[in-house]
Parts: C-alpha cells; structure tokens; sequence
C-alpha cells in the first residue's frame, strides 16, 4: 500500500456534490497547472471499509506534475451503494465538477479519469457515458465483472456490488463494444494476485482499440509514487 499520510497529503480543498454523507471531492491543486483535471477515482473492491484516504498520496504526487487532481467519495456496499447508486455517485461527482471548480476558481481542464482497481471499473463505465472525457487511464482494473465473479476476486465483492442488478449495465467489457471517444490505456503488474492481469489482458484482446502496458509488480505498485511503475503512469497521463 502507499506509505503513511503527512500534512502535504491532505486536500487543498474538499467540495460537495450530493447532500449524502459521501458526497463529497477532494481536491489536490498544484502551484502551476499544467490545463488538465485528473479524476481519481479510489478502488477497494467497492467495499464501505476502503475510502478515498488512501488515495490522498497519489493525489498529491499528480497535483505536483501540474494537475488539477478531484477524488470523488462515492456510496459503497455496506453503506448505501452497490450498483446503481455507486455509478450515479461518480457521475454526478464528475458531471458537476467543472462548476465546483468554477466557483472556487480552479481552472478547469479536460477531464482524464483515473481509477485503480475497482475504481478502474467505474471510470471506464464513465467513458460509456455521455460526460467529455479525453483520456482514461485505467490501473489494474476489474474490467470483467463476469471473470471477477467466476474467480471470486475480493471474496464475492462483485457478486455483492452487482445484487440485483443486471451485470451488463455496469461491466466494461460489455459496454465498451462500442469505441468511445476518450483513449483508454490500462496499467496492469504481472504479479497482481488481487485483481490478475489476465483481466486486462482479455478486454485488449476483445477491444484491440485499448492500449495495456504491463509492469513489474503487484496490485499496489501502479498507485505508489516512486514506484517502478510510477514512471509509467505518468507518461500514460500525458499521452
């Protein structure tokens, strides 16, 4: 996992989207934008015991490459989410973020989403959407809910995000039949035991259009600042 939180990791602001206890965004602002907003969106297997804290240290290593860095709170299994509270949540995040940022004069660039793990999921379901979106940069996504149900991937967490709902609205390998307009690449480690790189490996094979680089490394790595891997997602964020 990402080293201990510190002061410099705490947002620089945190603005509300939705009136429910998780409705909020954190905001990390660099010193000078570099023109583009990056939307983390947090994993952990959309459980309500993982939130976005974790995230605030790769937050804030974007925000020091120059972007304007948003991390939505979404509602969670266990805590009023599962699908499809937990995809509105982040659409809304999203969909009323250059207004948030707006009023508290931040500028507003294109929107590249982020998502790590389960948040890989949500962020690739939010390129199916009709949000402008320029790049997703996916890292060891859950891409395949149907695969991560038959390996029981985060012991049933998908099965329990998906209860009574129909697993073709919220799976990107389904959805994205379609090419969207955004670019999609994907970061995946070879020795990911939480989410395999067999997943990734599926979905550019069904959707050649998608790019997949591998790296050395788990499922924690594509997330940690100075990682191996690091170099890697910063390049994938620039294009």
């Amino acid at each position: 996992m990402s080293g201990p939180l510190t002061d410099d990791h705490l947002p620089d602001a945190t603005v509300r989207y939705a009136e429910h206890e998780d409705g909020v965004i954190d905001l990390h602002l660099p010193d000078e934008p570099a023109g583009q907003m990056v939307v983390l969106v947090h994993g952990g297997f959309w459980k309500a015991a993982y939130d976005r804290r974790p995230s605030r240290q790769m937050a804030a290593a974007l925000a020091s490459e120059g972007h304007v860095v948003a991390t939505p709170e979404y509602r969670r299994v266990g805590a009023g989410g599962g699908w499809p509270a937990t995809g509105d949540d982040v659409r809304r995040a999203a969909e009323r973020l250059p207004d948030l940022l707006a009023s508290i004069d931040v500028p507003v660039g294109p929107m590249t989403l982020v998502g790590h793990s389960a948040g890989g999921q949500l962020a690739l379901w939010l390129a199916t959407t009709a949000l402008e979106i320029s790049r997703v940069v996916a890292l060891a996504p859950v891409c395949d809910l149907r695969e991560a149900i038959r390996l029981d991937l985060g012991g049933g967490a998908a099965q329990a995000f998906l209860e009574g709902a129909d697993i073709d609205d919220a799976d990107p390998m389904v959805l994205l039949e379609a090419r969207p307009d955004a670019a999609v690449r994907m970061v995946h480690g070879r020795d990911d035991e939480d989410v395999p790189v067999s997943l990734s490996r599926g979905f550019v094979a069904r959707h050649p259009w998608a790019e997949l680089v591998e790296v050395d490394g788990g499922h924690f790595e594509v997330i940690e600042p100075g990682s191996p891997a690091w170099p890697v997602v910063l390049r994938s964020l620039a294009g």
